[in-house]
């Protein structure tokens, strides 16, 4: 599973260019590592650990090659490990699904389509899935073992998924919520769990770890709050330690950190990313859709058999989360990485145990899983290699064109040409540009103007919509040298001086 991971993520990982939110990203990311400034903006843009984990990545890709380490490779390098990473938790789900269980589970993230296409992103999503897939393994080895690392490792991964994204808040309410139901749904179910019951009450074999859910407060004493001060200390370490820019920007950053969900409310109830509610349901199923039937199927028998805690808070989670960003009017194809997560957990337990239902069902959940993982491969590969920037696919969402390269390759072809170099100036007019400012990061006369200016410089980028004015303010001194697709709707020209 990890190899198959690995190659999906890494293969020809540069040959789709930056989607529009990649470049922002690269140029927060371009400034931190050429300068060392960054500050969170709590209006936009999301936490820092993206940013931070990149500057590692582009710091070891200088030291390797011993000049400017940003590239493409290295800052998708970051969310491809990440992605990788994924699958990686799934497999430490071995005691909560079973063996089988936790392999489908893995394979099923490992050839995920949504889960390798935003892998190959350079946005936060994916870091923000594996933190929270973090916090879950890590909680779950905390009730087996009471070691404080755990423990440390679960508010660490907490403190991170806060640091990633705003909605991290989501998850955790839909977490606070599942917690209760899973205790009242299981008591009402099978009764009440005496205190001190074996784990294994009415479990089946691969549940035999998991602990009741009733058990999970500790009595009041000082030896039992000690961990938990600990792991408070670490979640607040670390959440001061990233939204301060490491107290460079002390304490504005951190109290912008909590002034942003005002920000971010205003953008869940009002966006242009407005969609109706079904709209996950509908992009999921069009890419998704042997993933969502093992799903639907995990989440029916955790309820029905109502014998794993886990496995029933897992159901309950992914109709709560379901629910929670179906409500909210803001929608991106990359936000449903967050529903996936428990569905896959759910396809996993759901195969596990038709797996254990005796020779008949180890065959059906062996031959459900191949088909899963076979439609899985082939719609992974033909989104992320093939048709990436084909808005027909529903994870393609305003994608930038291939074609766009080649309006960079032109650019790097005529400087290359020039007695200028790198120091060729470039007027951008385009108010639409995006990534454009990750490919000339290395070119320091580009000017971003968003508008038809009177200028002299050798290259001009133009929006269709500003041709007639370019046309009269610049004459004949100017030739029109090629046509570009941005993306749908948005046309560049490059204009090259007489």
């Amino acid at each position: 599973m990890l190899v198959a991971a690995t190659i999906l993520r890494l293969l020809d990982l540069t040959v789709k260019p930056l989607h529009h939110d990649e470049g922002v990203n690269g140029l927060f990311l371009t400034t931190l590592f050429r300068t060392g400034y960054y500050h969170y903006d709590p209006a936009n843009y999301h936490g820092p650990t993206l940013y931070y984990f990149g500057w590692v990545a582009t710091t070891i890709n200088s030291f390797f090659y011993g000049k400017d380490g940003l590239s493409t490779f290295a800052i998708r390098l970051v969310t491809a490990l990440f992605g990788i990473g994924v699958v990686w938790l799934m497999l430490c789900l071995r005691r909560q699904l079973g063996t089988f269980g936790a392999g489908a589970a893995a394979a099923l993230a490992a050839v995920s389509p949504g889960l390798v296409f935003f892998s190959r992103y350079f946005i936060h999503e994916i870091l923000f899935v594996f933190f929270s897939l973090g916090v879950v393994v890590a909680v779950l080895r905390y009730r087996e073992s009471k070691r404080l690392r755990d423990l440390v490792l679960a508010a660490l991964s907490l403190a991170l998924m806060g640091a990633t994204k705003e909605t991290w808040i989501i998850t955790l309410g839909v977490w606070l919520i599942a917690l209760p139901c899973t205790i009242f749904y299981l008591r009402l179910r099978n009764g009440p769990i005496p205190p001190g019951a074996p784990a294994n009450a009415k479990e089946p074999l691969n549940d035999r770890s998991v602990e009741p859910i009733a058990t999970i407060w500790p009595r009041a004493s000082w030896n039992k709050v000690r961990p938990y001060a600990i792991a408070a200390t670490v979640f607040v370490a670390v959440w001061v330690m990233f939204y301060s820019s490491f107290f460079t920007n002390f304490p504005r950053g951190v109290y912008d950190s909590v002034l942003t969900y005002g920000y971010w409310f205003k953008t869940g109830t009002s966006s242009p990313h407005d969609w109706g509610w079904w709209m996950y349901l509908d992009w999921l199923w069009k890419e998704e859709w042997a993933l969502m039937v093992l799903g639907a199927m995990g989440i029916s028998t955790a309820l029905a058999r109502a014998r794993s805690p886990f496995a029933v808070f897992t159901a309950f989670w992914s109709l709560g989360i379901l629910t929670a960003y179906s409500l909210i009017h803001y929608k991106t194809p990359w936000c449903a990485l967050n529903i996936i997560l428990p569905v896959v957990i759910m396809a996993g337990y759901g195969l596990e145990q038709l797996y254990q239902s005796g020779m008949v069902g180890r065959w059906t959940a062996a031959l459900a899983a191949l088909v899963a993982i076979a439609f899985s491969s082939y719609q992974a590969a033909i989104l992320s290699f093939e048709k990436y920037d084909d808005d027909s696919q529903p994870y393609v969402y305003a994608h930038t064109r291939r074609d766009f390269l080649s309006l960079v390759d032109e650019i790097n072809d005529i400087a290359a040409g020039s007695p200028a170099g790198n120091n060729i100036g470039i007027i951008v007019m385009s108010p639409e540009h995006w990534p454009l400012p990750w490919y000339l990061r290395n070119y320091p006369r580009t000017l971003y103007s968003g508008k038809v200016i009177a200028t002299s410089e050798p290259l001009l980028v133009v929006h269709e919509s500003q041709l007639a004015e370019v046309q009269q303010l610049l004459g004949d001194r100017y030739r029109r040298y090629s046509r570009h697709e941005l993306r749908p709707g948005n046309v560049l020209y490059l204009y090259v001086k007489q």
